[in-house]
């Protein structure tokens, strides 16, 4: 069984980051605001990203180059939630 990839959508700042969520948004296009993931923090010096799900990927790029919105990089990793982690019991 392979892992679960998640796409982080990189920007140089924030301006940039809300403004495709925004448009994203309108698009109907799922996505959520997180940290950027630390093995990614060298990448660029702005700590916001974007996640998207690997089912929405294609429809983020359509909607990047529809609008040409800005951004610095895309990048897949594996799934950095863990559903577990504030298991007490």
């Amino acid at each position: 069984m392979s892992e679960d990839i998640n796409y982080y959508i990189l920007f140089d700042n924030y301006t940039h980051g809300l403004a495709l969520y925004k448009l994203l948004q309108l698009d109907s296009i799922p996505a959520r605001i997180s940290p950027t993931p630390h093995i990614l923090q060298e990448k660029v010096s702005c700590g916001m990203s974007l996640l998207i799900m690997p089912e929405d990927i294609e429809a983020v790029r359509a909607c990047i180059a529809e609008h040409g919105a800005a951004y610095h990089d895309i990048a897949a990793l594996p799934c950095q939630i863990k559903t577990d982690r504030f298991r007490f019991c």
